[in-house]
């Protein structure tokens, strides 16, 4: 089926969801997020959009392979390849790794980047299935203190695969800080100073 064009109507940022409008007198289209091509960049009522008409599982009309009239498509769509946000985070774990192979820095800190890794991309998970349900969602401020205690790689990897959090700006700008704020203190724990401050906690925990 070749591609029909449309304007977006409404849109839903928090539940990632909205309505094409095709023209000509007929009905609105449903789309998801899922739908939307364009990953670096949020829908906006108003804009032009290229479609495919479809059906969901009840049989439901809907719009697939939505994308912005004009734009090409971003190079991450490739599947193939490996995006920036996924070579950061398996870089920033192989430079722990590295760290903790060599004695800078106990295995333990490893262990917590690993395990708050993954409970934020459960997290991230969880609220993008509660946005989608229409239920309770996670408050950005918890998700930003998983961040904060190291489980920013993880949300990095939620954001790129979920495509969860990865173009809302306000959240990116408080994310990033997150990130350097996280990296300092890891940066702080090489130091003579915050190797002692962290032997001692460690021996105080045991």
């Amino acid at each position: 089926m070749s591609p029909s064009t449309g304007k977006i109507a409404k849109w839903n940022d928090s539940k990632g969801y909205g309505f094409i409008d095709p023209g000509v007198g007929e009905n609105q289209i449903f789309f998801h997020i899922n739908s939307f091509s364009n990953y670096d960049q949020r829908p906006k009522p108003g804009q032009l959009v290229s479609y495919t008409e479809s059906t969901d599982k009840h049989g439901r009309v809907c719009a697939v392979k939505v994308n912005l009239v004009g734009s090409r498509l971003p190079r991450n769509t490739d599947k193939k390849g490996i995006s920036f946000p996924h070579l950061v985070a398996f870089c920033f774990f192989g430079i722990v790794g590295i760290a903790v192979v060599t004695s800078k820095i106990p295995f333990l800190i490893l262990v917590i980047y690993i395990v708050v890794s993954i409970l934020t991309f459960v997290m991230y998970a969880l609220d993008k299935w509660s946005a989608k349900q229409g239920k309770w969602r996670t408050p950005e401020s918890t998700l930003h203190l998983l961040s904060l205690a190291g489980g920013w790689p993880g949300a990095l990897l939620a954001q790129q695969t979920l495509r969860h959090k990865s173009s809302k700006q306000p959240f990116r700008i408080v994310f990033w800080a997150t990130v350097l704020i996280n990296c300092g203190i890891l940066v702080w724990l090489f130091t003579p100073t915050g190797a002692a401050e962290l032997q001692s906690l460690i021996a105080r925990i045991k």
